[in-house]
């Protein structure tokens, strides 16, 4: 019976630890955005080198944050979870970092699961999509509502500038047709994910010579 009670404590104590660290919001390596950018700051002031404060967790922030960590006798793994940002920031990581960051990383990875799935006109499944069936599709997912169509979709959320662009952001293009036409889902490192009529689900280069000239805009709805 004993045994039997540790055990399930033990449990409790896994399925807790599990729950609060899957809560909890961290910056690391691909994440961008103003938080970044004042991470990096602090770690330069603090003397250790981050970098140009550009808003990119790249790696050589990662290397700055670890050598922080050491510092201050934290586990040095280039992330900055709760105890990392207190003890860099003095004080705890935004609220509103928790599920935004997670609802982001859910649909950059969900957008990755599907590459190759054909492209079918008026498409909204997993067995075919047309570019806004997909981004439609996959917000849905994080419980993101988008209206049906490309050009719809251009009306929801906030204006994104082309140099702000983070990942999660809508992207727009006019393809064949003027005005927008076609819709996709930045990813990062200057590249979106789309459902394309010729290659179905696939990652392109936003400045591509393809790409780049029918770029119109973004939206940011997380």
């Amino acid at each position: 019976m004993h045994k039997f009670l540790r055990f399930i404590v033990t449990l409790c104590l896994i399925f807790g630890i599990t729950t609060f660290a899957q809560a909890s919001g961290t910056y690391e390596v691909g994440d961008q955005g103003d938080d970044v950018a004042g991470i990096q700051a602090q770690l330069n002031n603090l003397g250790f080198n981050a970098g140009a404060v550009d808003g990119d967790f790249g790696s050589l922030t990662a290397n700055a944050v670890k050598a922080f960590q050491r510092s201050r006798g934290l586990e040095a793994d280039g992330v900055v979870g709760m105890q990392t940002y207190r003890a860099l920031m003095g004080r705890d990581i935004p609220a509103s970092r928790d599920s935004s960051t997670a609802s982001v990383r859910r649909i950059v990875q969900t957008s990755m699961r599907y590459m190759g799935v054909p492209y079918v006109f008026g498409g909204t499944s997993p067995s075919g999509f047309d570019c806004s069936g997909f981004t439609r599709y996959i917000f849905a997912q994080s419980g993101i509502y988008l209206p049906r169509m490309a050009d719809e979709q251009f009306e929801v959320g906030r204006y994104v500038s082309y140099g702000r662009l983070q990942p999660g952001d809508l992207v727009f293009f006019s393809t064949y047709t003027s005005g927008v036409s076609h819709s996709g889902i930045y990813i990062g490192d200057g590249r979106f994910i789309s459902a394309t009529s010729s290659r179905g689900v696939a990652i392109d280069s936003m400045d591509s010579s393809y790409w780049g000239p029918r770029y119109i805009g973004a939206r940011r709805v997380i």
